[in-house]
């Protein structure tokens, strides 16, 4: 956790500096507190996964920009071991793990998600013209697109469009797998 909390602080100062953009301009930008944005930046806080999702839309980046930096070296086949995918990012709320980051030359982030029983979470916009596709491994959970829940159950697949409010939630008493594949269109 302590080498994703400092790529974390450089990332986001990194992209701060690109855009010439000061703690206050980021935290009108992201809805995140300017006191939060430093305590990330000093490595002194870990983001819970909505305060991250906030900083990526923000700054009009992917959610794994802030994860660890890209495989350059990544062409067409690129294996990624177990072990490199499991790194879990939240506790005792949703638990994310990384199938493959963004790469703008595929323009998508694949996640594995685990919803645990009881766990609901809204999510804000992303930008515009941001799709995701949520595929259930197993278990049953809603997926809030368009208005309203929409039922899934292992197997089932939804897309959506993710540039408006949406959500997700496991009303079950067991653990939810699903996956979760996330496009982001061009510039």
């Amino acid at each position: 956790m302590q080498a994703l909390n400092q790529y974390l602080a450089s990332a986001l100062k990194q992209a701060r500096r690109t855009r010439g953009w000061s703690l206050d301009t980021t935290a009108a930008n992201t809805g995140v507190s300017k006191a939060m944005l430093g305590q990330i930046e000093r490595g002194e806080s870990s983001p819970t996964l909505a305060t991250l999702w906030k900083i990526a839309s923000g700054f009009d980046l992917s959610f794994t920009y802030f994860l660890g930096p890209a495989n350059p070296e990544a062409d067409a086949l690129e294996w990624r071991p177990a072990e490199q995918q499991r790194p879990q990012l939240a506790e005792g709320e949703m638990q994310v793990s990384v199938r493959f980051p963004y790469d703008p030359k595929y323009g998508f982030e694949w996640f594995e998600l685990a919803l645990p029983p009881g766990y609901e979470r809204i999510s804000e916009p992303h930008n515009s013209g941001v799709v995701e596709h949520i595929s259930v491994r197993s278990g049953e959970m809603e997926v809030f697109a368009q208005g309203r829940w929409h039922k899934l159950k292992a197997g089932d697949s939804l897309r959506f469009a993710a540039d408006a409010e949406h959500g997700y939630r496991n009303l079950t008493a067991q653990t939810v797998q699903c996956e979760d594949l996330i496009y982001y269109p061009g510039p």
